[in-house]
């Protein structure tokens, strides 16, 4: 089976609004394999606290800081983000993430790659994220 090459710079990728709120890019797809995208939180801003019904993540922090809830089967951790953290948010997963002072920047692999619409599952995280993304707009994954 032969598959498309696939090249894209972040910063020319048209940028959505995820179903938690923050700005992401799309970028690279292999076809029943895994999606790459980009994921922004600006200063201060608090993601909606989210699951996913069919995906699962690898996050790595690129820019700024900030804090990753999760929450599964009865447990939760929060986690610090910094330049060189790399997280999984495995299948079934609740988080939640906030941005520190300067922001927040991730890059994630979603395998399998983001399906779309009814993916995301609204969850209780320990932040207000309704507070910071009333207006989201139209909707998105990785």
């Amino acid at each position: 089976m032969s598959v498309e090459f696939t090249t894209v710079h972040a910063g020319e990728a048209t940028e959505v609004t995820a179903p938690d709120g923050s700005a992401v890019r799309p970028l690279c797809v292999l076809p029943d394999a895994a999606s790459f995208a980009e994921f922004e939180l600006a200063a201060g801003q608090v993601s909606r606290a989210v699951s996913h019904a069919s995906v699962q993540e690898i996050w790595y922090i690129v820019a700024g800081s900030g804090q990753m809830w999760r929450g599964q089967a009865g447990r939760a951790e929060i986690t610090s983000l910094d330049v060189g953290v790399c997280l999984t948010i495995p299948l079934g997963t609740a988080f939640q993430f906030r941005a520190g002072q300067d922001g927040l920047r991730a890059v994630a692999a979603t395998i399998p790659p983001w399906p779309g619409d009814g993916e995301a599952r609204p969850e209780q995280g320990p932040w207000c994220g309704e507070c910071a993304f009333q207006d989201a707009g139209p909707t998105a994954g990785a």
